[in-house]
């Protein structure tokens, strides 16, 4: 495991798993656009990072000069594990992005919103009785995870080794290789169980609409396919969901007058959420780059990876009046929260229904609640931002 070095220069040398970073990236972000639309670091074996939202849409849409088969900026350049569409470039891209559509449709999507409103009361009811509850460990990072559980047809049951295996992928797995590839392993070997057990006893649920899928040439998905899918769906499904009702639930603990209003114009809720998604967008993304080009008129290098920050171009005042602000009824909001281009997120209907109904569900059952003085909100490292430890108090303050 690499021990980095504190970052004593942003402009040069920046790390997004640096603490202060982690803690609050976002006058790093206003630094560096300050200075650049694009930066570079020797760190991860070098690595640049758009700052604005033009040059990240720019890397976004180029599929020529970079390849989307490593996701994750890390020390190493490990060995590429497919797991499409994410991880795919063109032509495989859209082929294996169309086989995933159906299950994400609004339509799709409506039919889960009973069972996820009967998830967010289950586990409101395990702590409505108390003074209060750490939010991210009690409430925001179950229901995506008991979500796509259904989905999936595997059983609730298992979501605490889900959640295992995604901190040991997105986080711990940055800097310590041994870690990511056991979490790959055990999740490549949970879902190999999974699609054997179908191959006897066949389901509806979604793992068997990928084993029952044909590619373009009417052959059925080999099984690494299938597997990398069903790996892309789990990771990709849950800690970004979680980490964006989080971060919301933690923008409302700490301010009463947009807590306040949501609860009395509860019709506004929909236009709060995609706020919440530019403000505190969870999910940054890479790239590889594959030949030489230039960005904003900035050179960049085949050999390097690029942090495709869409959390600091949702940020960028170009675009955003007041981007600093959190305002819950802004009109006009092109965020990029979930992505640009072909990469575009598959699952935007779902994460979208997810945090609206865990929202509006918290808000009925407890109006009145604020981050707990005596605790400490803790936020996750490296690609995926979200609170990991969230004490609040319910109830109006004496």
């Amino acid at each position: 495991m690499s021990d980095h070095a504190p970052v004593t220069d942003w402009v040069h040398d920046f790390d997004h798993t640096d603490p202060r970073w982690t803690e609050n990236p976002y006058p790093i972000w206003d630094e560096l656009r300050a200075t650049s639309p694009l930066i570079h670091t020797e760190r991860y074996l070098g690595c640049y990072m758009p700052t604005t939202y033009e040059a990240v849409k720019q890397i976004s849409y180029d599929t020529e000069h970079f390849s989307s088969r490593r996701v994750v900026v890390r020390d190493v350049r490990p060995e590429v594990l497919p797991s499409p569409p994410i991880t795919s470039d063109p032509p495989e891209h859209k082929p294996a992005k169309q086989l995933l559509l159906p299950p994400f449709t609004p339509d799709a999507v409506k039919k889960l919103e009973p069972r996820v409103r009967a998830i967010c009361n289950e586990l409101i009811d395990e702590f409505i009785e108390d003074r209060g509850c750490d939010i991210a460990g009690s409430y925001s990072k179950h229901i995506p995870v008991r979500t796509i559980a259904n989905m999936l047809g595997i059983p609730e049951a298992d979501s605490d080794r889900f959640i295992k295996w995604i901190h040991q992928i997105l986080e711990l797995g940055i800097k310590d290789q041994a870690i990511l590839m056991q979490a790959v392993q055990e999740m490549t070997l949970y879902f190999v169980d999974q699609i054997e057990h179908r191959r006897q006893h066949p389901t509806d649920d979604l793992i068997s609409t990928l084993m029952n899928a044909r590619d373009k040439n009417g052959q059925p998905l080999s099984d690494a396919h299938v597997q990398g899918s069903l790996r892309l769906l789990l990771i990709a499904g849950i800690d970004t969901t979680w980490s964006a009702i989080g971060a919301s639930l933690w923008h409302l603990a700490k301010t009463p007058e947009d807590r306040e209003r949501l609860v009395a114009e509860p019709e506004l809720l929909p236009t709060a959420v995609e706020e919440f998604l530019r403000a505190y967008s969870p999910v940054t993304m890479a790239r590889e780059v594959m030949k030489e080009t230039a960005i904003s008129g900035c050179p960049v290098k085949p050999g390097n990876m690029v942090l495709l920050s869409f959390p600091a171009a949702n940020r960028d005042p170009a675009v955003f009046p007041d981007a600093d602000k959190v305002v819950i009824d802004r009109k006009q909001n092109p965020h990029a929260a979930f992505g640009l281009g072909i990469h575009r997120c598959v699952g935007s209907n779902l994460a979208r229904m997810e945090m609206t109904v865990a929202i509006e569900e918290w808000l009925k059952r407890i109006p009145h609640f604020r981050l707990d003085p005596a605790g400490k909100v803790i936020w996750s490292e490296g690609t995926v931002r979200g609170p990991r430890l969230l004490p609040v108090l319910f109830g109006k303050p004496s």
